[in-house]
């Protein structure tokens, strides 16, 4: 593996570079470092995201240094060290070195330090502890970070259970990062602890434990890694009502949407996803989604007739339809493109008739205008959404009332 990043988009940008200069002009060269995700990703060849930077300087300094070139300095979090620099209205995470003094498995108190060894060693996994300077030569103060980037290893830095109790989150995101990043069998000593302290994981926050959860789902191949989630216990730490795999394992075949593969780890009850949607704290949107997707309504089917799938789709709307959809393509096999073409290409048509054609028909006001809607709804959705012939229908309906 190579140990410069020369070349990198994102290094050589002049927003980049702005950020950069302003840092060594205030604390000389080399006082400043990318760490972390961009580093990782630009020596893994995938794609970069956010860039952080790790500082000698303190957060007062960097505040004054980022202002001193005319770039904008948000002091998004400084008890921790933490101050976003915006340069041509791109974001940069620029933190000060640290150390931890004190840890609860949830947060730490820290204090700033001027060695990157010790910066290093309060990160999580070793392939996170890789460091860059602005001319993109790489540092590796754990000893361990570019042969794990290469290997596909997700080691913890130091001991595996001390990295854990600083933080209990560490436990899904040692998942989520063999998700994205590992290859062959988790690390022994890593899964070992993971499964020693999965109960320190109550102690977290629901909103910390979903987006980890959703991130670690969305991976192009979560199923070795929720499988080893399984096998440990830490899964049913997270979802007390999760099910056998089978579903989910089938499901990645079909989709890599966090949220429909989340639905197949869950009891198919509407239920049973809301009160796991509450647990987690699911946004409205995704927990909507969750429930629509294993409710009761029209069965979805890869070999259900056009007119029936027009029908599934008028009443659960598109997104719901194509979770069904391909929850079905998961459980019994078949081939759901038509139907998503089909999804695609048709417009679900506004309902033809309203309570005012009905008292144009002598039905007064009341409950029973709302009966007979719902009864013309219902066959015209049956015939396949005629155009014409309304009236007649209507008719037909109200004349048994006399």
């Amino acid at each position: 593996m190579t140990l410069s990043m020369r070349g990198q988009p994102w290094l050589e940008a002049s927003a980049t570079r702005a950020v950069m200069t302003a840092l060594e002009a205030a604390g000389g060269a080399g006082c400043a470092r990318f760490v972390g995700g961009c580093v990782r990703n630009s020596l893994l060849g995938q794609p970069v995201d956010d860039i952080d930077i790790a500082t000698l300087l303190t957060p007062d300094r960097t505040m004054a240094a980022l202002k001193a070139a005319g770039l904008k300095a948000v002091p998004t979090g400084v008890e921790h060290g933490t101050v976003t620099g915006v340069s041509e209205r791109r974001p940069y995470e620029i933190t000060t070195l640290r150390r931890d003094v004190e840890t609860d498995g949830r947060r730490a108190v820290v204090a700033f330090t001027q060695d990157w060894a010790e910066d290093a060693a309060r990160r999580d996994f070793r392939l996170n502890a890789l460091y860059a300077d602005a001319e993109g030569r790489v540092f590796d103060p754990t000893g361990g970070g570019l042969d794990d980037a290469a290997a596909g290893r997700i080691v913890f830095v130091g001991q595996a259970e001390t990295r854990i109790r600083e933080d209990y989150l560490r436990i899904l995101r040692f998942f989520r990062f063999c998700a994205w990043y590992g290859r062959g069998a988790p690390d022994a000593a890593g899964l070992a602890a993971c499964a020693a302290l999965k109960d320190g994981m109550a102690q977290l926050s629901a909103e910390r434990v979903s987006k980890e959860l959703l991130k670690l789902l969305a991976a192009p191949d979560p199923r070795p890694a929720v499988r080893a989630m399984n096998e440990t216990g830490v899964l049913v730490q997270v979802l007390p009502q999760v099910q056998p795999l089978t579903l989910f394992q089938a499901l990645c075949d079909v989709t890599e949407d966090p949220v429909l593969r989340l639905s197949a780890l869950l009891p198919a009850d509407a239920g049973a996803a809301a009160a796991a949607a509450a647990a987690l704290r699911l946004s409205n949107a995704d927990r909507d989604r969750l429930i629509a997707a294993v409710a009761e309504g029209p069965v979805v089917a890869p070999d259900m007739a056009p007119a029936q799938a027009r029908a599934a789709l008028y009443r659960l709307g598109r997104v719901a339809f194509e979770d069904r959809l391909a929850r079905a393509e998961a459980a019994g096999g078949g081939d759901g493109d038509a139907l998503r073409a089909l999804a695609a290409d048709w417009t679900p048509p506004r309902p033809p008739v309203n309570g005012r054609d009905l008292a144009r028909l002598g039905v007064p006001p009341g409950p029973e205008t709302g009966r007979l809607l719902k009864a013309f709804e219902d066959g015209w959705i049956a015939d396949d959404f005629p155009v014409d012939g309304h009236e007649a229908r209507l008719k037909a309906l109200i004349s048994p009332r006399g």
